[in-house]
C-alpha cells in the first residue's frame, strides 16, 4: 500500500502547489498556458525520446500487453460509441475516450510498480503500447478536429503524425531502440534534463487550472465526465481481470501486474493535450481528477484481493 499511497502524496503535492501558484499569479495570466505549451512541444518529446530509447521493444509481444490493449479498446469503443450516438463531435469525443482508457503509467504507475508489484520494469508494456500506439492516433485525430486536416491532399493527412512533437519523439525513440544506437552522452544528456522538467509541467498547470473552476459535475460536461470517470475507474480494471484470468490464463503476480496497471488514473498529460487543441479542457480536467480520487481506493481493492 506504501506505493499507491507515495505515488498519490507526490502528484498530490505537486498539484496543489500549481493551484497556490494559480490563486496568487505568480506566473501571470499565461502560466498555464506557457507552462502547457512546454510540456507538450520541448519537455514531453525529450521525456518519450530518452525512455524510449532504452526500452526493451521485446515487452511488445508480451500477453500483459495483449490484455492491456484489449482493455484499453474496448472502453474507449463504449466512449466513442456513446459520444457518436450523443453527437459530442470528434475532438471531444477522442478526448473523453483518452480519459477513459490511458493510464498514468509515468508519474504515477512508475512508484506503484516499484512499491506494490516489486518492478519498475512492468509498467514498461503499457507505456510503450500508449505512446507508441494510442498518442500519434489520438493526436492525429484531434490533429485533423482542429482543422489541422483542412483541404490538405490524403497523403499529408496520413503523415500528420510525423509533424506532432511528442509522436515524433516517441517514434524517434523506439527507432533509436529498435536499430541498438547509441545516443551520444553529450545528446542525451541534456534531452534527459529537459525531459525531466515534463511531468512537474504538467501537473503545475493542472493545478493553476483548478483556480476559480467550479467543482466537478456542476457545469455541461456532466455526462460525458461520469461516462470516463466509470469507464476508467471500474469498467477497465473489471475487463482486464476478466481477460488475463479467464482467457490468457494469468494467475498471481501476472494477473496482479495488468489489473493493477489497469486501475490507475487518467494520466495528467491528457489534459496537456486538451489544453494544445483547446478542445474538451473541462471533461479532461475533471475527468482526470474524479479518476484520481477514485483509482485510491480501486488499487488498494486490487492489490488486497490479487496480492
Amino acid at each position: 500500500m506504501q506505493g499507491v499511497l507515495s505515488g498519490f502524496a507526490v502528484i498530490a503535492v505537486v498539484i496543489a502547489v500549481g493551484y497556490a501558484i494559480g490563486v496568487r499569479g505568480h506566473l501571470g495570466e499565461q502560466g498555464r498556458e506557457v507552462l502547457t505549451k512546454l510540456a507538450f512541444h520541448v519537455a514531453s518529446p525529450a521525456l518519450l525520446f530518452t525512455t524510449l530509447a532504452g526500452a526493451d521493444l521485446s515487452v511488445v509481444f508480451s500477453s500483459r500487453l495483449l490484455v492491456t490493449a484489449l482493455s484499453t479498446a474496448a472502453v474507449a469503443g463504449v466512449f466513442v460509441a456513446v459520444g457518436v450516438v450523443r453527437r459530442w463531435g470528434m475532438g471531444r469525443t477522442t478526448v473523453g475516450a483518452l480519459c477513459s482508457s490511458y493510464v498514468n503509467s509515468g508519474n504515477l504507475g512508475i512508484p506503484i510498480a516499484v512499491y506494490v508489484l516489486g518492478d519498475a520494469s512492468l509498467v514498461a508494456p503499457v507505456l510503450l503500447f500508449q505512446l507508441v500506439g494510442v498518442t500519434p492516433i489520438a493526436l492525429t485525430i484531434l490533429d485533423l478536429s482542429a482543422g489541422g486536416g483542412g483541404k490538405r491532399p490524403l497523403w499529408q493527412r496520413l503523415l500528420t503524425p510525423l509533424r506532432n512533437p511528442i509522436a515524433l519523439g516517441s517514434l524517434a525513440g523506439v527507432a533509436v531502440s529498435a536499430t541498438g544506437l547509441r545516443v551520444p552522452g553529450p545528446v542525451m544528456d541534456p534531452l534527459t534534463l529537459i525531459g525531466n522538467m515534463s511531468v512537474p509541467a504538467v501537473l503545475l498547470a493542472f493545478g493553476i487550472s483548478l483556480r476559480g473552476s467550479t467543482l466537478p459535475l456542476r457545469g455541461g460536461e456532466r455526462g460525458p465526465v461520469l461516462l470516463a470517470v466509470a469507464l476508467k475507474a471500474g469498467a477497465q480494471p473489471l475487463i482486464a481481470w476478466v481477460l488475463a484470468a479467464g482467457v490468457f490464463g494469468l494467475r498471481g503476480a501476472a494477473l496482479l501486474d495488468v489489473v493493477v496497471t489497469s486501475a490507475l488514473p487518467a494520466a495528467q498529460n491528457l489534459f496537456t493535450y486538451a489544453s494544445s487543441y483547446r478542445v474538451g479542457e473541462v471533461l479532461a480536467r475533471e475527468a482526470i481528477l474524479l479518476s484520481t480520487v477514485l483509482s485510491v481506493p480501486a488499487l488498494v481493492v486490487v492489490a488486497t484481493l490479487l496480492g
